[in-house]
């Protein structure tokens, strides 16, 4: 049974996250975990035992009350509580805290957390949602906070075919427990040597039995990735799109070369999983 982390703050925005991890529980058997990030300010009077006992003191008032968060949504949303569990852990930020607990508890499998958007200095430095596509070890799904519960039933699995019959093994093992369709995007950009669609047709036909589908199309003329996936995911309307990101970047590559899936991430129309190379 997968295990799956929904970090929430208890704000609007956050139950996006929420309700695609619940609407995951219909389609799949799986256990949830729901996670909450607070911060305690270190006074310099407290000794350590004082301030542990407080620290502690405040994570099992925050547990409480997650519980109750979660139980008003599954109730609101009329879905049969599953197997699920509420923690909550001391960070300086939410996407610190979150990896740190991925760090203690290795049997989490997928984190499922909702985005809003960014601004610009956002975007530079980093959301918590961009900040754990970037560097968790863990595939982050990222909801947008207008996502409206929805049986899944397709992914998009966009792809440059460097290492796709190998990250394609991991989209199959997603999507073949919620019987969920995959079709394979290419966007190839003009004088690119792409392929021949038939022989890649063939080795992902023979492996998974006419389950999947190819399409190789064109770039736009934006010459911006972001744009023109954005521009199929408004044409095809998929429930899912996926994509694989290179954690290995300096802050060269960050800054002139962003990551693909955090800035997807950032304005993403439907659920966005991302999974680390």
């Amino acid at each position: 049974m997968l295990k799956i982390l929904v970090p929430t703050d208890f704000s609007v925005n956050s139950k996006a996250g929420i309700r695609f991890a619940m609407q995951w529980t219909t389609q799949q058997e799986l256990e949830l975990v729901f996670l909450h990030v607070f911060h305690v300010e270190r006074l310099v009077q407290l000794r350590n035992e004082d301030f542990e006992e407080y620290t502690e003191k405040k994570r099992i008032q925050f547990v409480e009350k997650l519980n109750h968060f979660v139980i008003s949504l599954y109730k609101k949303a009329k879905i049969k509580t599953g197997k699920y569990s509420c923690a909550a852990q001391q960070g300086i930020s939410a996407d610190i805290g979150i990896m740190d607990y991925c760090r203690n508890h290795k049997d989490i499998d997928y984190i499922c957390i909702s985005t809003r958007g960014a601004s610009k200095l956002d975007k530079f430095f980093g959301t918590n949602t961009g900040n754990l596509i970037t560097k968790s070890n863990v595939p982050v799904i990222a909801v947008p906070k207008h996502y409206k519960r929805s049986p899944v039933t397709e992914l998009v699995y966009a792809t440059d075919f460097s290492n796709y019959l190998e990250e394609l093994k991991t989209v199959v093992a997603f999507a073949r427990p919620i019987q969920a369709k995959i079709k394979v995007l290419h966007l190839a950009w003009e004088n690119e040597i792409v392929p021949d669609q038939k022989t890649i047709e063939g080795s992902v036909q023979g492996q998974y039995h006419g389950s999947i589908e190819l399409k190789i199309k064109k770039a736009g003329e934006s010459f911006s990735l972001e744009k023109d996936l954005k521009n199929e995911i408004s044409r095809s309307r998929p429930s899912m799109v996926v994509l694989f990101t290179d954690q290995n970047r300096g802050l060269f590559k960050k800054i002139f070369s962003p990551s693909k899936a955090e800035q997807l991430s950032f304005n993403t129309p439907i659920p966005l999983l991302a999974i680390h190379k």
